[in-house]
């Protein structure tokens, strides 16, 4: 029996210790609604931003073990996630900061672009985020849960905002702010309404909000 490898179970438990680069925990990913690894802060960023792309469909964290021979001695590397794309095309993603890359991690991230593109699929390493854009998908992914959308207060929204108006406009004119608002940031989220500006500034009352594209999840 095969199975993808974005259903595959992590080949390692999880790092529990806690400090500067460690900061183990798992995201529940609203793409998947299930739950996916990472051992640090640089980790848990990507895993929103992933889960937030509409392009992606599956994730998996630590999916398997690669194996090779350094000339000097045997050595195996844990990417930290498989990411399947809509498209059907896969990514490898291994998350570092470029200041954190030493010799022996940019060997183990070479040898798996390598073997990542004798298997058909991309790799990436990634480094900090952008930090307004994190900042904002952070906020969103608060309301990425299902719970948050409610059927008479969407359909409001998605009539308001045909027409690009601002934020908090909007929201007070579909009703109550306390009704609308966790509604109108999980459309966000969802991309089923498109925010001007995420990676220039913060969500705010003035943010002007439109109907997006077409881009239904």
């Amino acid at each position: 029996m095969t199975a993808r490898f974005e259903d595959v179970a992590a080949v390692r438990p999880l790092r529990r210790s806690r400090g500067e680069h460690h900061f183990s925990d798992r995201y529940r990913a609203a793409t998947t609604g299930r739950h996916a690894g990472f051992e640090s802060r640089p980790e848990r960023d990507r895993l929103a931003l992933t889960d937030f792309d509409p392009g992606v469909v599956g994730i998996a964290s630590q999916p398997f073990w690669l194996h090779w021979h350094d000339g000097e001695r045997e050595r195996r590397h844990a990417p930290d996630y498989f990411v399947r794309r809509v498209d059907g095309s896969a990514v490898v993603v291994d998350v570092r900061a470029d200041e954190r890359v030493e010799p022996r991690d940019a060997e183990a991230f070479e040898v798996t672009r390598r073997a990542c593109c004798q298997a058909g699929w991309g790799f990436e390493r990634v480094g900090v985020p952008e930090e307004v854009l994190l900042a904002n998908v952070r906020w969103l992914s608060r309301y990425r849960h299902p719970r948050c959308r409610r059927g008479p207060v969407v359909d409001r929204l998605r009539e308001l905002f045909a027409e690009p108006a601002p934020l908090m406009a909007g929201a007070d004119a579909a009703g109550e702010r306390l009704e609308t608002l966790p509604v109108l940031f999980h459309l966000l989220w969802l991309r089923e309404l498109a925010a001007e500006g995420l990676t220039a500034g913060l969500l705010g009352p003035s943010t002007v909000v439109r109907l997006a594209d077409g881009s239904v999840r």
